[in-house]
């Protein structure tokens, strides 16, 4: 707030003691102050600014809006009040609006770093990576200690996948005294991304520490990597949703009862498109029963035009893509729908929008397959999952109502194509006759605890290898390093490219096991393998995140893979890969049961998750409070 620019009669007065009590939070008081200069002087552009600021405490962004309009109008000048309304635009996820109220500021006054560091913000969540770490470094260049620019170009460049340049601007952001929120965890998460454990255990036990506090210290999503106790991950979900909805929207939704001849269920992602979600779920909307739900997608996060995009397009009646609209017009267009379950399939993770779900545009909110975890979130009233995942007792750590399915809570695509033709271990770089061990999980999942039992178990079978994704050259490196202080020579670990989806899966058959990570397991990954006929060896930890390899196992049959510490786990292994014959019988016994096996059979995880809507919907229909409940078989 300002009080610049004040006219120099009584009005200048109220002006300043309206700008005192601001300053002291008294918004009561300093608002008819604020009216009394507007009344002497009906464009006042400090005095609209001011009590625009007023509104948009109060969550009244439009009134905000409104004031600056005026304000602008009659002021061209003034930098400060299309900055004003470019922040709450933003807020608003109107973003081509913010930024082309940045824009306008910036004719006026080019050098300010508020702006071009709320530019590059905008920037950033349009895909624009590589114009918004422009927009930042502009800032820097004016204030090189700008710690706030420096903490959101360090988000820039883990997307732009530069973790090491992330990590660099995450620490000079930090050596400035940035407040920025979470950007410990972020920082962390980061280095994991190339397996950088220099300060793994002090970073980690801090952010728990912060987070135990109640002080916001790291993305919920990230924070699940390295934190496996769920009452820490329910706080750290809590302060990040405390945090991002200080002023909760009015709901959209007031409770009509909705009388439909189908139940209406709307599908919102970011990850309608080559992703890891979309290979898993695609098959779901094709089965599901028409006669009795309507089902839409609403197509968040980058645009694409690859074959996943295209499939799960044709399989909705009615599909949007909403990544150029608002939180509030996407709500508004699920309101305007009807429709009665409305399916957040992105979390808290990449490009999410819980701002949609803020807006309350359903009666019934659910968060599935995307985000393993609460959202901490009082907007959502449900979450699906199993009693793998979420065993009796552990309802108490989610604040979403959990509705577990009899298998596993992940559904799968039972079409999921491998290529025919597999590689052979030569072409690929693996030696013909060792032991293969094999993990194609991200590297940020990869512990140093994890990665220990992973080099003993090398020590241990001669010849062996371990093979894992080529995520980027940094991890490549380190990876080796780590090894090679471990008593292992780094060319024991053999890097695969990046491939196509039905290529990646078939070369898993050169593998011999897959050993799982944790607290973040294998989720996709461990169906991949699965599906190809690859056995995992998991190690069940606490949250939801660190047991859905154990929920996965339990619906093909195999529990005997599941151990409950990294000791048993790290033997189990080693069992394994010196009994060659106990492996090959698990092959064997996986190959068998892989077609019928409950996690790959898409229709019948469409009807226990249509039975879960059902349910959840009749409820609802009844005028009933949401409250967990089981699927039957």
């Amino acid at each position: 707030m300002t009080n610049e620019g004040q006219p120099s009669d009584a009005a200048a007065a109220d002006l300043n003691e309206a700008v005192r009590l601001h300053r002291l939070g008294r918004l009561d008081e300093a608002e008819p102050l604020y009216r009394a200069v507007l009344s002497r002087f009906p464009v006042h552009p400090f005095a609209l600014l001011n009590l625009g600021l007023i509104h948009k405490a109060r969550g009244q962004f439009e009134n905000a809006l409104g004031l600056w309009r005026t304000a602008a109008i009659n002021n061209p000048g003034h930098a400060g009040i299309p900055l004003a309304s470019g922040k709450v635009l933003a807020m608003q996820g109107r973003l081509t609006e913010a930024l082309a109220a940045f824009d306008q500021s910036l004719s006026i006054a080019p050098a300010d770093v508020d702006t071009l560091n709320c530019r590059g913000n905008v920037l950033a969540r349009l895909g624009r990576h590589a114009d918004a770490l422009a927009s930042y470094d502009q800032a820097l260049a004016v204030q090189p200690e700008y710690g706030l620019a420096l903490i959101n170009r360090g988000n820039v460049l883990g997307y732009l996948r530069r973790p090491e340049d992330a990590v660099a601007s995450y620490r000079e952001g930090l050596r400035q005294n940035a407040g920025g929120v979470e950007i410990l965890g972020q920082m962390l998460h980061q280095q994991l991304q190339v397996c950088d454990w220099s300060d793994y255990d002090q970073t980690r036990a801090l952010i728990a520490q912060r987070v135990g506090e109640g002080a916001p210290a790291d993305l919920p999503f990230s924070f699940l990597a390295h934190n496996d106790d769920p009452a820490a991950q329910l706080a750290c979900a809590r302060v990040h949703a405390k945090d991002r909805f200080r002023a909760v929207p009015p709901p959209l939704w007031n409770g009509e009862v909705y009388r439909h001849d189908r139940i209406r269920v709307a599908y919102v992602s970011a990850d309608f498109r080559n992703h890891a979600v979309a290979h898993l779920i695609a098959g779901l909307f094709e089965h599901h029963d028409t006669v009795r739900f309507e089902i839409s997608g609403y197509a968040l996060g980058p645009p694409s035009e690859d074959a996943q995009r295209k499939r799960i397009r044709a399989a909705f009646p009615v599909f949007h893509d909403v990544a150029g609209l608002s939180d509030l017009e996407v709500a508004r267009m699920i309101r305007a729908a009807e429709t009665d379950i409305v399916v957040d399939l992105t979390g808290l993770t990449t490009h999410c929008r819980p701002g949609i779900f803020a807006h309350r545009p359903a009666p019934v909110q659910i968060n599935y397959l995307g985000h393993p975890g609460t959202m901490g979130a009082d907007f959502i009233d449900y979450l699906l999952a199993d009693r793998h995942v979420i065993p009796p007792g552990a309802e108490q750590f989610y604040s979403e109502q959990v509705i577990r399915l009899p298998h596993s809570y992940q559904v799968n695509d039972q079409s999921r194509a491998v290529s025919p033709e597999t590689p052979t271990r030569t072409e690929v770089g693996l030696p013909a006759e060792a032991v293969v061990f094999a993990c194609f999980n991200a590297t940020y999942k990869v512990t140093p605890s994890v990665f220990g039992a992973w080099m003993r178990l090398l020590n241990k079978v001669p010849g062996s290898v371990l093979w894992l994704l080529d995520s980027n050259p940094a991890a490549v490196r380190n990876l080796r390093a780590q090894a090679k202080a471990r008593g292992v020579s780094g060319d024991r670990l053999v890097f695969a490219p990046k491939a196509p989806p039905e290529d990646h899966l078939a070369r898993h058959r050169l593998a011999d096991l897959f050993l799982d990570t944790l607290p973040y397991n294998a989720h996709t990954t461990a169906s991949d393998a699965l599906w190809t006929g690859l056995p995992i060896v998991t190690c069940a930890g606490q949250g939801f995140a660190a047991r859905v390899a154990a929920s996965l196992l339990h619906a093909v049959n195999l529990p005997e893979l599941v151990t409950d510490s990294l000791d048993a786990y790290e033997a189990l292994a080693l069992d394994l890969a010196t009994h060659p014959e106990r492996l090959a019988d698990l092959k064997a016994r996986l190959a068998a049961q892989i077609k019928g096996a409950p996690l790959f059979d898409t229709d019948l995880s469409r009807r226990h998750i249509e039975a879960a809507y059902t349910t959840a919907w009749e409820r609802q229909q009844r005028g009933e409070a949401s409250a967990a409940f089981d699927v039957a078989p």
